[in-house]
């Protein structure tokens, strides 16, 4: 007769290993929502030398015990961790910084541990209040200072000497009131800090990657020009030379980037006329973007420009000068550019034998043909677009400007960007890509140093306020860096077309303490805003034609930008991107906005008219609170424009902002004045 099991009996089930039981129950503590990390630790976080990276997260654990938490950051490549201390800001999240002082990769991640010491501290300093017997507590006590005494965390001899000191004096006092005087110490608490053994020590399961730029990369201001157009003839085609002798005009303008459009040979076939007609003259010079004739292509300089000394003679003047030269990349060929002869592989041609010429419909482009980057073309192509920026670097080029990044594929991109890169680590690339919001943010993610933004078509309060909460806010802000450029050779924008001189004004002010990174094209200063009608497009446009300006012409705002970017450069409140607080101003007319330091030592407010045609006011708050003070509080502040000091005597002000005079304000405040 067969057994059966008895009711109730206890059945058999496998065991979990004890190894990973253990493995299992040491990660006690919850690290998670780390910020910055971009998609999962894909693609890394970016920072500048000498701007400290905040770090984020959620760090909690069961039970009622003390939790601490640090940052452990290195070099790409190198072993020992540099430890960052965190501390608890509400909610379960903490918060760090770490100092990061070498242009390099670095990484990152965090620790968290159970503090028995701080727990033991919190709980007997509870009891003690309410006068409860606290002998079973020193007895632990005791325990806890053989513990450090025997842990692996007294690295230093001074703490080693002070624990066995510690345990000494711990032993030989009179009586529980004395032990506990002494365990309650702030030193004792901060020797613990240092020695103490971290229990349940967990640690992020990723390694999250930081890229280091040079400053430049965060903060720079730039100004593009036409080389071509530099001679001041319009009969004449510009040099070199002639861009030389720009320098102390841009340079007193105070830009640190003189960026140019492409300087290769323009194609003849197809070569576009005046405003981009389709019928050439025969001094035409064509755009600039139909790179390529039987001159050369992408590693040559137009004949009429120069040659390559005179190219290394304006990079070493422009630096002499406080300037860095920037050069476009454009990833697009003449119909007669040399490559089209050597690589016919690398294009697309039609079934009857001709080739493929962009377009954009109903955007047609002619005098252009684009690449392909797969079939036959890869790898050669690939390898022959990053020789090109390999070969500039050499000559002295370290920023460039890419043209529509977007329309090539985001694999080329992050391999090319990272092998240049590899070489020369300080280059720093600029994505012209005014296109959808994630492919924008995408780009940036995968190398692109510095973006182009929709800055250009963000006109009201509500637009403004909006996008610079998004760029500020959001998770962008860690590796998205725009460039608020005013205008450019193609965009010449409906607000400029209709603003006059004091749109001019309003958007050169809100580019410059907005961003880090702003640009002007020149003509910007000289408010030049004749359109193609209906369209933002200028006329007689320096893309098709040599121009011949006049530097001083009536109406022009050179002191306006010569000012803004003086206050860029004395005030470090107007170098942090994110540091943008916007401010209560009771007009919808009126932006107002505040960036400061974080010691607010640095402390800039900016009102901006965003009418040009109307004088407009507000009644507007002075941010007392951010300095601690009450409502009726003085606070000392100086006019940045006309350099006068003054005090404001309470919260509530009133500006007045006449287009005709100025349409800005720009204040520094100073500190207290009188907070009775």
């Amino acid at each position: 007769m067969p057994k059966t099991e008895a009711r109730g009996a206890r059945k058999t089930v496998p065991s979990t290993p004890q190894r990973e039981l253990q493995e299992l129950a040491a990660a006690r503590i919850v690290i998670e929502e780390v910020s910055p990390e971009i998609n999962g630790g894909r693609f890394p976080a970016k920072a500048t030398p000498g701007q400290p990276l905040i770090v984020q997260a959620d760090i909690f654990c069961d039970g009622h015990g003390v939790i601490d938490a640090a940052i452990l950051s290195r070099r790409a490549g190198k072993s020992a961790w540099t430890e960052s201390p965190m501390r608890y800001l509400d909610n379960d999240r903490w918060r760090g910084e770490i100092a990061l002082d070498h242009q390099a990769p670095h990484e990152f991640t965090i620790i968290a541990w159970r503090d028995l010491f701080a727990s033991w501290r919190a709980e007997v300093v509870k009891k003690s209040d309410a006068g409860q017997s606290l002998g079973s507590e020193l007895a632990e006590a005791g325990r806890l200072i053989e513990q450090a005494i025997d842990g692996d965390r007294v690295g230093k001899a001074v703490d080693r000497r002070g624990l066995d000191i510690l345990l000494k004096a711990f032993r030989a006092a009179e009586d529980d009131a004395a032990r506990l005087g002494l365990m309650l110490s702030d030193e004792v608490a901060a020797l613990f800090r240092r020695a103490g053994p971290r229990t349940d020590l967990t640690r992020y399961d990723r390694v999250l990657p930081i890229r280091v730029d040079r400053p430049e990369a965060a903060f720079s201001a730039w100004y593009e020009l036409m080389p071509r157009s530099q001679s001041g003839d319009a009969s004449r085609h510009g040099t070199f030379d002639d861009v030389i002798a720009r320098l102390p005009y841009i340079r007193d303008l105070g830009f640190d980037v003189l960026y140019m459009p492409p300087i290769h040979p323009v194609g003849r076939v197809n070569r576009k006329g005046r405003n981009n007609s389709l019928t050439a003259g025969p001094d035409d010079p064509g755009s600039p973007y139909a790179i390529g004739s039987e001159e050369g292509g992408h590693d040559a300089i137009h004949p009429e420009l120069g040659d390559f000394d005179d190219f290394a003679r304006l990079v070493a003047a422009a630096a002499e000068h406080g300037l860095e030269v920037a050069l476009d990349f454009a990833i697009q060929c003449a119909p007669d550019h040399p490559w089209v002869r050597e690589h016919p592989e690398w294009f697309d041609w039609r079934p009857d034998g001709t080739i493929k010429y962009a377009e954009n419909p109903p955007k047609k482009y002619e005098d252009i043909v684009n690449v392909h980057f797969y079939r036959d073309a890869l790898p050669s192509l690939w390898y022959a677009l990053r020789d090109v920026l390999v070969f500039w670097a050499g000559r002295g080029v370290r920023i460039f400007r890419v043209d529509n990044p977007h329309t090539k594929p985001l694999p080329f991109w992050e391999w090319m960007i990272a092998d240049v890169q590899s070489r020369y680590p300080d280059t720093i690339f600029l994505a012209e890509a005014f296109t959808k919001p994630k492919m924008m943010k995408r780009l940036a993610k995968i190398g692109f140093t510095q973006s182009y933004s929709y800055f250009t078509w963000r006109n009201t309060k509500q637009e403004l306020t909006e996008y610079l909460t998004e760029l500020t806010r959001s998770e962008c802000r860690h590796y998205m860096r725009p460039n608020f450029f005013v205008n450019t050779p193609d965009i010449n924008p409906f607000y400029l077309q209709t603003g006059g001189r004091a749109g001019f004004q309003v958007r050169l002010v809100l580019a410059a303490t907005l961003a880090g990174n702003y640009g002007i094209y020149n003509g910007f200063e000289l408010c030049e805003a004749a359109a193609i009608p209906g369209r933002e497009e200028y006329l007689n446009s320096e893309k098709y034609e040599i121009r011949a300006w006049d530097w001083d012409r009536p109406g022009h705002i050179r002191d306006d930008v010569a000012r803004v970017n003086r206050l860029r450069r004395q005030h470090p409140a107007l170098r942090d991107f994110t540091n943008v607080e916007f401010y209560n101003a009771w007009n919808d007319n009126i932006l107002y906005y505040g960036r400061r330091t974080p010691d607010r030592e640095s402390f800039i407010l900016v009102a901006v008219n965003l009418d040009p045609h109307a004088v407009q006011a507000a009644d507007f708050e002075v941010p007392l609170w951010e300095f601690g003070l009450p409502d009726h509080a003085s606070i000392r502040a100086e006019d940045l424009v006309t350099a006068q000091p003054f005090t404001w005597r309470g919260k509530i002000q009133h500006m007045h902002l006449d287009p005709a005079v100025r349409p800005y304000e720009i204040w520094r405040l100073i500190g207290e004045a009188d907070a009775s």
